[in-house]
């Protein structure tokens, strides 16, 4: 069944909310997304496009979250905090929260944040709330089980659910119930760091709206193991009778890696989860449909078939292909997001069953400049390659080298092969020309790297993939706005037709006094 979604020539901009410039180590929900807004809708962007959002575990990953439907209490605004009279000035100041504002501090993070949070929490009358009482029941399909997951990690001291005691690995009723009791307080200030992640976010995404800006939100396809999803629904994935792993996630070698990669993420127990109508999928989905407006799944590829490793192997090699759910799947998605969009990330080795799925479901692919900077003539992300308009244009993503980066690693033939291919003339700027190509492609929508957008090298890059420490922390400053000549992308949105043609409410404009 073919969804019909409206894709309009347009642009956007790649900026995680963990990159936003402000106080107290990390970028958040507060003054500073809005005024990013704002800036967006000057640009005449008209998408904002986000890393995933949930809480992050070991490797600060977003994309090995705690819980694949909770916010990350990190992102929660403390000087709205202060301004609601829950947190005072002192209390945020005296907390350490790291020594370079260019960087996340994710170990002073850990402290600070919790330190503020708690005492924000016992502030907090929001429990006798009717707005609280809401919030509870429209996210009791995986609140309860997620705080009482990090309520019980607190407890023991970090430590992953497969090294709990038995009875609590095993998710036994007289444990959880044991815990819950005496664990209340904790239970209790995890559900208070949701509710106000929720009521920031959409604040936040109101705004937004209001300014015609819509919020491309990004979810992995697997699951972290240290989830409170894998530890609560564990009949859902691949573990044995002690919740051991049975097969774990990954890709086979490739030009790349010779070993593949060995993600640890555990498999989905596809036939259980059809039996189940997909219950953990539909509701996931829904809850990301009421976050975001359009839903980028990270390794679509993996819906129709994935590389199932043995969890004793050390690499990737030993692994073997299996079929995924495909269409049955992709049903459950429509249904669940009604009238968002999905973007299918299908990087990677792409087979015919996977183009066909994403033509059914009219799902737009992605197409990485970066990728082509060989100009080999019959490479796929090269423009006259494009077989059809429906792809997303990115010059790269956080998982690619910045286009500063990129380019400063190019010999001086291949330089020219790029400005001969780009038809780029000796005194333009190479960067700025390669914008100008991903603005001119014929794809019907193109997203920029705020980090590509100030010129930044790979010192700013946000991910280096396969590899612990040093990802996930570039910040932008604010005084890097003013580098942006913002005239010329309106020019460019205005000469390529992708001006953001969304009416503005103007009642709203004194909302972000920024």
């Amino acid at each position: 069944m073919e969804t019909e979604k409206n894709w309009e020539r347009s642009a956007g901009i790649l900026m995680p909310i963990s990159s936003l410039p402000g106080p107290y180590g990390i970028g958040t929900l507060g003054k500073e997304a809005l005024a990013f807004v704002d800036f967006a809708r000057e640009m005449e962007f008209s998408y904002w496009q986000v890393l995933p959002v949930g809480p992050t575990g070991y490797g600060d990953s977003p994309y090995q979250s705690f819980s694949a439907f909770a916010g990350n209490p990190y992102f929660i605004d403390l000087p709205t905090l202060i301004e609601e009279g829950l947190l005072s000035v002192e209390e945020c100041n005296e907390v350490f929260w790291g020594e370079d504002t260019d960087k996340v501090d994710y170990g002073a993070l850990y402290e600070g944040r919790r330190e503020v949070l708690h005492i924000a929490y016992r502030n907090s009358k929001h429990e006798d709330t009717e707005e609280f009482t809401e919030f509870c029941r429209k996210n009791e399909y995986w609140l309860k089980d997620y705080a009482l997951f990090m309520a019980i990690k607190d407890s023991l001291g970090g430590q992953p659910w497969q090294e709990w005691e038995l009875p609590l690995r095993l998710h036994e009723e007289k444990a959880l119930a044991k815990a819950e009791k005496e664990l209340s307080g904790e239970i209790g200030y995890y559900m208070f760091c949701q509710f106000k992640f929720d009521e920031q976010w959409n604040r936040l995404r109101d705004y937004a709206k209001k300014k015609g800006i819509a919020i491309i939100g990004d979810i992995p396809l697997y699951t972290a193991m240290d989830s409170a999803d894998v530890w609560a629904h564990y009949d859902l994935f691949e573990l044995d009778a002690l919740r051991r792993e049975i097969n774990i996630a990954g890709v086979p070698p490739d030009l790349f890696s010779a070993t593949g990669q060995r993600w640890g993420n555990p498999l989905y127990r596809w036939d259980v989860m059809e039996e189940q109508d997909f219950s953990w999928w539909r509701k996931r989905m829904e809850i990301s449909a009421a976050r975001y407006d359009v839903i980028r799944i990270d390794h679509f590829i993996g819906i129709v078939n994935y590389w199932s490793i043995p969890a004793e192997c050390e690499t990737a090699i030993d692994g073997e292909w299996k079929k995924g759910p495909g269409e049955k799947l992709t049903r459950i998605i429509n249904e669940a997001v009604g009238d968002g969009k999905i973007i299918a990330e299908d990087l990677g080795v792409i087979t015919q069953p996977v183009i066909d799925l994403m033509q059914l479901n009219n799902y737009p692919g992605m197409k990485v400049l970066e990728f082509a900077l060989d100009c080999t003539p019959d490479n796929p992300y090269l423009p006259h390659n494009f077989t059809s308009n429906n792809s997303i244009a990115y010059i790269g993503t956080h998982d690619n080298e910045t286009l500063h980066g990129a380019l400063s690693g190019k010999s001086d033939w291949d330089m020219g092969r790029i400005c001969e291919y780009f038809g780029i003339g000796r005194q333009e700027s190479v960067e700025e020309a390669l914008i100008r190509e991903t603005y001119r492609t014929s794809l019907h929508t193109a997203i920029f790297q705020m980090q590509d957008l100030l010129g930044l090298g790979n010192e700013a890059r946000m991910n280096f993939p396969s590899t612990l420490g040093g990802n996930w922390q570039w910040r932008m400053k604010k005084e890097q706005y003013e580098k942006i000549n913002v005239a010329q992308y309106q020019t460019l949105a205005r000469m390529y037709r992708r001006q953001n043609k969304n009416p503005i409410l103007p009642e709203e404009e004194e909302l972000c006094e920024c």
